[in-house]
């Protein structure tokens, strides 16, 4: 039959896709962040009035990345956003102290909300390459971190004009966001029922079926086989 049902069954559910939501503040970053993660190079931005959304290909996974502009006449828009997120990508500028505790109450504020309670959250602290950044360590502190107890985050140091930290947090991310995504179907396996037709020899269709099975199984499906 050319593959093997294992190889069949990995083709079809290969790639995966994410949705995922980034905010902050005006003038943090976003924008250059996304297109330095979808073209590779650095682009000349203007304030966002509305929103950017782009799909980033990374490893195996195909992140649907909304990019909301962060100016304060904006940011109650933001909610509209928030339906299916499964990360919340949050983008502070390190070299602004002024507006840290701002950044912090935004946060807060949209992380209480009903429809983003599943989404992890990774915090890109960028602009790491200006002398007086706060470190991730103090950012952590300023917005309050440690107090997401019911929450999954991560905080990264990030540089966007470089790129230095964006695939490090992107590999939190997708880790984070797939592991969810696993338990929930161990709690809510999905019924898969395969009925297999005679055209291996008998010893060898055992043999493939039964691995098969097994490794379907394994994956949080219940598979039954007739």
């Amino acid at each position: 039959m050319g593959l093997t049902f294992t190889k069949l069954f990995s083709r079809l559910f290969a790639k995966k896709e994410m949705r995922i939501l980034m905010v902050g503040l005006d003038a943090a970053g976003k924008t250059t962040i996304l297109y330095k993660l979808k073209l590779g190079e650095i682009v000349t931005t203007i304030p966002t009035i509305g929103f950017n959304v782009e799909t980033v290909e990374y490893k195996n996974i195909s992140f649907t990345v909304w990019d909301v502009g962060g100016q304060d006449k904006i940011r109650p828009l933001w909610r509209h956003y928030f339906q299916n997120t499964q990360g919340l990508i949050f983008v502070v500028d390190s070299n602004d102290r002024d507006r840290v505790v701002e950044a912090r109450d935004e946060l807060h504020r949209m992380l209480n909300e009903d429809e983003l309670r599943d989404a992890v959250l990774l915090v890109f602290a960028n602009k790491q390459d200006l002398p007086n950044a706060m470190n991730a360590a103090e950012i952590t502190d300023k917005l309050g971190l440690h107090s997401l107890r019911q929450r999954h985050w991560y905080i990264q140091s990030t540089c966007a004009t470089s790129g230095e930290g964006l695939y490090e947090g992107l590999d939190w991310l997708s880790n984070n966001i797939a592991n969810k995504t696993q338990k929930k179907m161990v709690h809510q396996p999905l019924d898969v029922q395969f009925c297999f037709f005679p055209t291996l020899p008998p010893v060898s269709r055992h043999k493939d079926i039964e691995q098969f099975a097994s490794e379907t199984r394994s994956s949080g499906c219940r598979v039954n086989i007739i």
